[in-house]
């Protein structure tokens, strides 16, 4: 007769099974939804021309222009500060640190912020004080804010993850400081450092109320970083909520959406699966 431990074994694993399979049900129901209503309007002219009649005909090309514009600005701006903060709090300040709490305090609250207050945020500051207007630029630099928590926790815990061995093998071997992180712990950790990336893509690919108040939602094919641009995501949301009739263009946008989602957290997964499976292959 089996024990009392193996039923309650069999009981957790039965219950993580039925909460896996409800998740994929839920995602498997909504992307059917949208595939049914999108997809015999996805075309390459959907994905090349711009919007016509406010986005009931016409294609995405200026908003993935648009997308795409903002999303390289975020970047630009935030993997430098983040991965930089993330080498000081791992490699230069100790863990018990004051200066140290403090920090990792302030990444947690700022992860924890809703994305309204960033789009304040950044209206407030980026478009009015420093007379950024509603533009690109605008809307990248306050998605570069929100990213920093997601870019300084993954790479700091991929350097921490690390083996002391890495460290102490540079030093043996005469390496600085400085070079022993660039050249010896950053590209170990660089699995960790890409799935952070990957992770920051997904989120600022969907974000939309930052975006609201600070890149704006002109449809037109931006000529600088200085116009107003909208994003794939505050286009989807104009389509079904302010747009008769864009029901269907508005599907084929969140079918973009998702698809290109989809393959990106694929992507931050698998990389997150082989930095584990490194990492035990080195212990």
């Amino acid at each position: 007769m089996p024990s009392s431990n193996g039923w309650h074994d069999r009981l957790a694993e039965w219950s993580v099974y039925a909460v896996a399979l409800l998740i994929s049900a839920v995602f498997l129901w909504i992307f059917g939804d949208l595939a049914r209503g999108g997809i015999e309007h996805l075309s390459w002219s959907f994905l090349l021309d711009p919007p016509q009649n406010a986005g009931r005909g016409g294609g995405i090309g200026s908003i993935l222009v648009s997308t795409i514009l903002v999303l390289l600005i975020a970047l630009v701006v935030a993997l430098p500060l983040g991965w930089a903060a993330a080498v000081m709090l791992a490699e230069y300040v100790s863990s018990g640190s004051r200066f140290g709490y403090t920090v990792r305090n302030s990444l947690q609250i700022l992860a924890a912020v809703p994305s309204i207050v960033f789009g304040l945020f950044g209206n407030a500051f980026f478009s009015i004080y420093l007379g950024l207007g509603f533009s690109i630029l605008s809307g990248g630099l306050t998605l570069a804010c929100m990213l920093l928590p997601i870019l300084v926790s993954t790479a700091e815990a991929g350097l921490r993850a690390l083996p002391d061995t890495y460290r102490s093998l540079a030093v043996a071997l005469g390496m600085s400081r400085a070079a022993t992180v660039f050249h010896v712990l950053l590209p170990a950790a660089a699995p960790a450092l890409v799935a952070g990336l990957l992770l920051g893509i997904g989120r600022a690919m969907a974000e939309t109320a930052a975006l609201l108040f600070t890149s704006g939602y002109v449809d037109r094919m931006p000529g600088s970083l200085l116009d107003s641009g909208r994003t794939l995501a505050v286009h989807i949301l104009d389509l079904s909520m302010n747009i008769p009739g864009g029901d269907v263009a508005a599907h084929a946008s969140a079918l973009v959406l998702i698809v290109v989602l989809l393959l990106i957290n694929l992507l931050a997964m698998e990389m997150a699966t082989g930095w584990q499976r490194g990492k035990i292959v080195t212990e």
